[in-house]
């Protein structure tokens, strides 16, 4: 009998979102990242056409800038052919398409989980992330502390940067609303109405703001004086 976990043509998925955590789940087990290569849909939202690529497929393009470049990034991308091509059947996406041999080598069981497409932070990571930055404890410290707690930080589901990208983008998100959101909005409001107004702010290691300065039109000419 056919492994139920492998793509084959004319599967048969309710949605978009359905395929994908398919392929996704495909990947790690077999052992390659995953991600979206196009989605075409109509106005009202309804997936006619998609497709699901191996990391490595394509190759990147060439950058101009190649030439000034001392140590260029190493190619990641080996133009791999497999790929999972689904189309619209009366409101359904039927598999059309699916080409399965990769050729470059898989990652093993044991390194899967350093996938981009296989790392995810739960909601209840978070609220410990959350918890433990509030209380001053650094990232390192914290990441390693909730290693221990799983036995192991393989099996853990994520790895440090997401931890730091997490952070970065919550701080993004408090810069917008809360207190320090606010005054840089009001510096903003300030510098379209007096083009001579300046403003600039220092974060820490941690990415949080520890000082703001700014400086009007008087300022600068007492400054001058």
């Amino acid at each position: 009998m056919e492994e139920d976990w492998k793509p084959k043509v004319d599967m048969i998925f309710t949605n978009a979102e359905d395929a994908y955590k398919f392929w996704t789940a495909y990947g790690g087990r077999v052992g390659f990242g995953v991600r979206k290569q196009y989605s075409h849909k109509t106005k009202d939202g309804l997936t006619t056409s998609c497709r699901f690529v191996c990391c490595k497929e394509g190759l990147r393009k060439p950058d101009k800038r190649d030439f000034k470049t001392i140590n260029p990034r190493p190619e990641t991308r080996t133009n791999c052919p497999v790929r999972l091509g689904l189309k619209n059947v009366d409101g359904k996406l039927l598999v059309h398409d699916f080409v399965e041999k990769h050729n470059h080598i898989l990652h093993s069981q044991e390194t899967t989980h350093m996938l981009s497409s296989q790392r995810k932070v739960s909601e209840f990571q978070r609220h410990q992330i959350d918890l433990a930055d509030d209380a001053g404890l650094q990232q390192r410290k914290t990441f390693d502390l909730m290693s221990k707690e799983v036995g192991d930080r393989t099996n853990l589901g994520f790895i440090r940067v997401d931890q730091k990208n997490y952070l970065r983008k919550l701080r993004q998100r408090s810069l917008v609303h809360g207190e320090a959101g606010y005054l840089l909005q009001y510096f903003q409001k300030k510098l379209v109405k007096n083009p001579t107004f300046y403003h600039a702010f220092q974060i820490d290691a941690e990415e949080q703001i520890t000082n703001i300065f700014w400086a009007d039109a008087r300022m600068l000419i007492d400054y001058r004086y």
